[in-house]
């Protein structure tokens, strides 16, 4: 255990002994040890070599090319499920590996009616073992055109964490997000905002009466992203944790 955490630790490693533990417990034996310490120590998120990640209490898969759940997020989870009642019509657009939706399932009495789309077949491999344990229904394509008709005017929380890093600041980023987590899931384009404003322009035939619009952005982009949600007929409002760093503009029906 010594040298594993002396690699890890040189390998620029922070939490070099809970790393080791972790790699350890995923390890089948010695060899699959070596091979983990070493696609970590190359560079590679600790969560994908391990193939998962711990998110609001849930240990949810994730693996090689796809974006993992960030703790900030939690925040957003944690306001959906105190605008929810038992048994909700939840939507996780733009889902990854279906971490908001499993998440926000996994705490309503009573479960919800859980959906879940992205563009990207390799997240959703992962999400539909993600949201299985809910019910879950996973649906592959761009935004709302990925949903069957019969969601229309039907979803009460319809919870984003679409990409919102601009284009010129992917170069910003850790190495381990820039290169092993798709462009897709991180490029918001010029501003960081493309998929936001397409996000709110496309919502309110989906919602239910009442039904509210989370999505998570920064707070630099948060004036931006509520304009976009208000110009889409919705009342919004932003809310942030200075713990989690993290902001969520809240839109409603």
């Amino acid at each position: 255990m010594t040298s594993l955490v002396e690699s890890l630790r040189a390998a620029g490693c922070v939490f070099a002994e809970e790393e080791a533990e972790l790699l350890t417990g995923a390890a089948r034996d010695d060899g699959h040890l070596a091979e983990l310490l070493a696609r970590r120590v190359g560079g590679e998120p600790l969560e994908h070599v391990v193939g998962w990640a711990e998110f609001c209490g849930l240990r949810l898969e994730v693996g090689a090319g796809a974006f993992v759940p960030r703790r900030r997020t939690e925040f957003l989870v944690r306001e959906a499920v105190a605008l929810a009642r038992p048994g909700a019509v939840v939507l996780d657009l733009c889902c990854g590996v279906g971490a908001l939706g499993a998440a926000v399932a996994s705490q309503l009495p009573g479960g919800a009616e859980l959906h879940a789309a992205d563009i990207d077949p390799a997240a959703l491999a992962y999400a539909r073992r993600n949201v299985a344990p809910y019910g879950g229904r996973v649906w592959e394509g761009d935004l709302y055109a990925a949903l069957p008709e019969s969601l229309k005017g039907r979803v009460e929380l319809l919870v984003v964490n679409a990409p919102y890093v601009p284009t010129e600041e992917i170069g910003l980023m850790p190495s381990e997000a820039r290169e092993h987590e798709p462009l897709v899931s991180l490029d918001g384009g010029a501003d960081g905002l493309d998929v936001h404003r397409r996000v709110a322009a496309g919502a309110v035939p989906w919602l239910a009466p009442g039904g509210h619009l989370l999505i998570e952005t920064s707070a630099r982009q948060s004036p931006s992203t509520a304009s976009a949600l208000a110009s889409a007929g919705l009342a919004v409002r932003a809310v942030t944790s200075e713990e989690l760093y993290a902001t969520v503009v809240i839109g409603t029906a």
